[in-house]
């Protein structure tokens, strides 16, 4: 037998986002839909840069394992700037072109000198070379000169970069070649324009950061070093050396692409082209006798969506049910990522202001979403609502509890109270009335009111999940043992130990892993589904002598998750609940549509024109 073969979470990460790339070629997918991959993939490949690279950039840089890093992002990246030229010609018979300049007429090259005039050029920093260490992450920049580099034009970014043509409908100009075309506007000398752009790590100052210091460590986010530096092909060569050097840049981490850079502004296409050619609105089904009265629902037995295919508006009314009515005396929630429009969050600032007892764990310490946090807070306060302390562990729970006269209730998820999330990701929601879990779910938040750790005993929170699923995957350490784990992430070295052993003593060992796996097991059966929607459930089902146990939660299996977050991890007891989630196992299991299935030698091989796809329940 073959050895396992380990790999790095990062390079696992990365093979995800090919995954995510090559959905740019699915012949089942609309063009824009095609398209839409395109620009998740490059937002993917900047937050590798800004974050998920952070640990190999600072510990490892040099190294082969580093190289190989770049390599493959490399790839990524070239794969990507010949696919978005394919999508051009694809565009033309929708009626969607991006023209160069020289094919505006005269009249419309007067119109945009005019908007670069008023609109653009106000707004364009000139930076000198002495400013090189300071440019900003992901803006895309113009380098000139006469000989040696002289000047560096910064983009506005309140400026689309993709103009619209006035009385061309579909047609758009690139702002950068409106920029180019028109230097004039914006150097003081007759000079070529060159695009560049920067990757800087992006990471709170403090790993404790609490509310007061949270505009503060903000502030200082950006301040992290240059990672990653990308020129267009034909860049001056001593120019980019000049700039590596003054970045502190080894030369492998400056790629050469082919303009445009930066293509997350496909995205302006996608919004703009024709409905026919993107996803045909799905509409969820609604549990309606549950949006009626939650509570006689729930007094007679659990209730398990499986969002999107069922209406994630029902954890909103669930939430607003408990603010409109007279007998619900108090609310608890966990926050994480809550957008800028949020129901849940609406439903507990107005029963606040009705005079309930509401308290939430808003997660300051949400990457990329500390600022709209701060805001929540901050109507939250307005409102009544008592934010708590954040406790030392960063809160990646997800748990909604209610206290209705004498009974509780409580719903628990796999993923954000976020409607957004909540059309686009696959997440499980259980509703219960279930007393064994209801005062665990109470004493979690009493916990965490009062600055203790959690430490329920139905229910699991941090290193108890790994000892939970540890148990469980022992017991399944024979030939008839049967394991399912279904997670965004895969990478705890103790949990992949435990299921090698038992997959060498002859348990089957199903992994459904969207994004990073970090042990590939000749006996391992493992396999990432990447399609219209963002899997995002978090399960682990144990066969256990035919009497299946089942787990869903919030947490990932990761060491930041067990180890350093007080995640939810919960049984699945209501026995019509539990046989939907093994369905839906088992129908991922079978996906030949949307399946990369993951080989123990590294390789990965699509499945999409099979017959049975698990994305339409």
């Amino acid at each position: 037998m073959a050895p396992p073969l380990r790999i790095s979470q990062e390079a696992a990460w990365l093979q995800f986002n090919r995954r995510v790339l090559l959905q740019t070629e699915r012949p089942d997918f609309p063009v824009l839909e095609r398209l839409r991959f395109l620009e998740i993939w490059a937002a993917n490949l900047d937050e590798f840069f800004s974050a998920r690279i952070s640990r190999a950039f600072l510990e490892e840089r040099g190294s082969e394992g580093y190289q190989a890093l770049l390599l493959e992002a490399k790839s990524q990246a070239d794969f990507a700037e010949d696919c978005y030229r394919r999508f051009l010609p694809e565009l033309e018979p929708l009626g969607m072109r991006v023209l160069p300049p020289d094919k505006l007429s005269k009249a419309e090259l007067r119109y945009f000198g005019a908007y670069l005039a008023e609109e653009v050029a106000p707004k364009t920093d000139l930076i000198q070379p002495e400013g090189l260490a300071d440019l900003s992450s992901r803006a895309l920049y113009f380098a000139s000169g006469e000989g040696l580099l002289q000047t560096l034009i910064r983009l506005p970014e309140s400026i689309p970069r993709l103009l619209p043509i006035p009385g061309r409908e579909g047609s758009f100009v690139r702002l950068g070649e409106l920029v180019r075309h028109r230097n004039d506007l914006f150097l003081p000398y007759p000079a070529k324009l060159y695009e560049l752009r920067v990757i800087r790590l992006a990471s709170l100052e403090r790993s404790r950061v609490d509310w007061d210091e949270l505009p503060e460590a903000l502030e200082a986010r950006l301040d992290g070093k240059v990672s990653h530096l990308e020129v267009e092909e034909d860049f001056p060569p001593h120019w980019a050396e000049a700039i590596r050097e003054a970045l502190g840049l080894a030369a492998e981490e400056v790629f050469r692409l082919a303009p445009p850079l930066d293509l997350r502004f496909v995205n302006i296409l996608v919004a703009a082209g024709p409905a026919k050619e993107r996803f045909a609105p799905r509409p969820p089904e609604k549990p309606r006798r549950f949006i009626k009265n939650p509570w006689t629902t729930l007094d007679e037995q659990d209730l398990l969506l499986y969002h999107p295919y069922q209406d994630y508006r029902a954890v909103e009314a669930f939430a607003w049910a408990a603010a409109n009515d007279p007998k619900v005396e108090a609310i608890r929630a966990t926050l994480y990522r809550l957008g800028r429009e949020n129901g849940v969050a609406e439903a507990l600032i107005s029963a606040a202001k009705a005079g309930k007892d509401v308290a939430v764990l808003l997660e300051a310490r949400a990457r990329f979403d500390e600022l709209l946090n701060l805001y929540w807070s901050l109507r939250f306060r307005k409102a009544g609502v008592r934010v708590l302390p954040l406790p030392a562990k960063k809160v990646h729970a997800k748990a909604l509890w209610v206290r209705r006269g004498r009974r509780a209730y409580a719903h628990l998820g796999t993923g954000n109270y976020n409607a957004l999330n909540g059309s686009l990701y696959t997440d499980l929601s259980l509703f219960t009335a279930n007393p064994k879990v209801t005062k665990e779910v109470a004493a979690f938040f009493r916990a965490l009111e009062a600055r203790h750790a959690p430490a329920p005993t139905l229910i699991k929170t941090g290193p108890a999940i790994r000892e939970a699923l540890l148990e469980a995957i022992q017991g399944e350490a024979h030939k008839k043992g049967q394991i399912i784990l279904k997670f965004n992430h895969l990478t705890d070295p103790t949990i992949l130990a435990a299921l090698e052993e038992a997959a060498e003593k002859g348990a089957r060992v199903d992994l459904i892993v969207r994004s990073t796996l970090t042990l590939l097991h000749p006996k391992f059966h493992a396999r990432s589904l990447v399609g219209r929607y963002l899997e995002h459930a978090r399960v682990a089902a144990f066969k256990n002598k035919g009497k299946w146990t089942v787990w869903a939660g919030s947490a990932d299996l990761m060491p930041r998750n067990l180890d350093r977050r007080y995640e939810l991890f919960f049984p699945v007891l209501d026995p019509e609940a539990k046989r939907q989630v093994l369905r839906l196992l088992k129908s991922q299991l079978k996906d030949d549509v949307n399946t990369f299935i993951l080989y123990h030698d590294g390789s990965q091989k699509a499945l999409w024109k099979g017959k049975h796809n698990a994305q339409q329940l």
